[in-house]
């Protein structure tokens, strides 16, 4: 009987503290303020933040959008390097200390039926520890449907990795489209978008290709090449303003038309 006791005793605290870890622990940080490794975006490049919370990290740049609870952009450079096959422990997702308003807890995500989806792919930065493990900010990722999230979306991030091993470094900014009367998730009410958007850019100067992916946020089996639009068609929906720091006359080259030659599909 004792032993019975002693049992179930011990299995209540198991319980308990397993409740208690999963449910209020969470590490501090992943950022290294001091860190030798860093992958700035080159600021001529970033979009205007339409609510001013522009974050930083080692690796990537997004601006945060409280009202909706995640990123309206994250922009980052893609790398030859940083195409590798390291091996890394999954982190846990937290919260990024960097937001002014902390950005969502991953808990909103819990038994709501959608993918906790990275923006800045994991997999894109499988170099270097800290810049893996930055990737698990909340503020790095959007609620996404199962099925778009691994078949679509995940599609379109091999894509851009098979550019930038044959092409070199790409420019690379994402999101969801942001909107008034999007569904809401958890007690933070996070907004799920019916929609994503990725811009890729390749080149420099007379050079510069891009390409501008808008996809409804569920599962096609549909070519890529389907979901291409231009710049200012993105623009248009997000109410962003991509490349704002480009001469006028780049922006009109570049943005206003759909051009995929030399991109291989």
């Amino acid at each position: 009987m004792k032993n019975r006791t002693l049992y179930a005793v011990l299995m209540f605290v198991c319980i308990v503290g397993f409740w208690l870890f999963e449910n209020f622990y969470t590490p501090a940080t992943y950022s290294k303020p001091n860190g030798p490794e860093t992958n700035a975006v080159e600021a001529n490049l970033l979009p205007r933040s339409t609510t001013g919370e522009i974050v930083e990290h080692s690796f990537y740049t997004l601006s945060y959008s409280e009202p909706h609870e995640q990123a309206e952009w994250v922009a980052y450079t893609l790398k030859q390097e940083h195409l590798t096959y390291d091996d890394r422990e999954r982190p846990y997702f937290i919260e990024d200390p960097k937001v002014s308003t902390k950005s969502a807890d991953w808990r909103n995500y819990r038994g709501s039926g959608y993918d906790r989806g990275h923006l800045l792919p994991a997999g894109d930065r499988r170099f270097s520890e800290q810049a893996y493990n930055e990737t698990f900010y909340t503020s790095n990722i959007s609620p996404q449907n199962k099925d778009f999230n691994a078949g679509i979306w995940n599609r379109l991030e091999q894509q851009v990795r098979y550019w930038c091993k044959k092409e070199g470094e790409l420019f690379v900014v994402t999101g969801g489209v942001l909107e008034e009367g999007l569904p809401q998730i958890g007690d933070e009410d996070v907004d799920v978008p019916r929609a994503y958007y990725k811009i890729v850019m390749k080149g420099s100067g007379d050079n510069t290709k891009v390409l501008a992916f808008l996809i409804p946020a569920e599962e096609s089996q549909k070519p890529l090449q389907d979901f291409l639009v231009s710049v200012d068609e993105v623009e248009k929906r997000t109410g962003i303003d991509f490349f704002e720091k480009q001469p006028d006359a780049w922006q009109s080259r570049i943005e206003s038309k759909v051009d995929a030659e030399g991109w291989k599909f």
